[in-house]
């Protein structure tokens, strides 16, 4: 028998907004690829323990080490996914297509090698891939970008 209840329960859906809500911000993916350089950064300057150390600070290294390592992962995967959105949803006017194109190739690449590496060289130039693509997302909205807060959200 037919339940229409059934029928119309809404199902879990994963999407920025398919309606499309034309609200869309490339902050989002540079918050995340500052994580990504935050994560590098202190994973380089962890000490790691002498030989011979107590197992319990071995241990303690390897737990912060493994979560730092976590934390960059998920964010360079956080910031694919956000300049996916807007690379795949937003119209893009009065821009060249190829140039935008290859603006985001760039940096979704670089966000895979922030994966697959541990390298502040790569963790850099993810950010400043983000920041180009917001210069170029928001002189479509004839608006200067910036980003004053980003020294003190980035931190010491």
């Amino acid at each position: 028998m037919f339940n229409p209840i059934a029928f119309l329960k809404p199902r879990e859906a994963h999407a920025h907004c398919d309606i499309p809500c034309g609200i869309y911000d490339p902050l989002v993916a540079k918050i995340a690829a500052q994580t990504v350089q935050k994560m590098v950064l202190r994973m380089q300057n962890l000490e790691a323990p002498q030989p011979g150390a107590p197992a319990g600070e071995r241990q303690s290294f390897a737990n912060t080490f493994s979560r730092y390592v976590t934390v960059k992962e998920e964010h360079a995967e956080k910031c694919k996914e956000e300049l996916r959105i807007l690379w795949a949803d937003y119209a893009w006017p009065n821009t060249d297509a190829n140039d935008v194109a290859a603006k985001f190739n760039a940096a979704l690449k670089l966000a895979g090698q922030c994966k697959q590496t541990v390298s502040m060289e790569n963790a850099e130039a993810l950010v400043a891939a983000c920041d180009d693509i917001a210069t170029t997302f928001w002189a479509t909205k004839n608006v200067e970008y910036s980003d004053p807060n980003e020294a003190a959200r980035y931190g010491a």
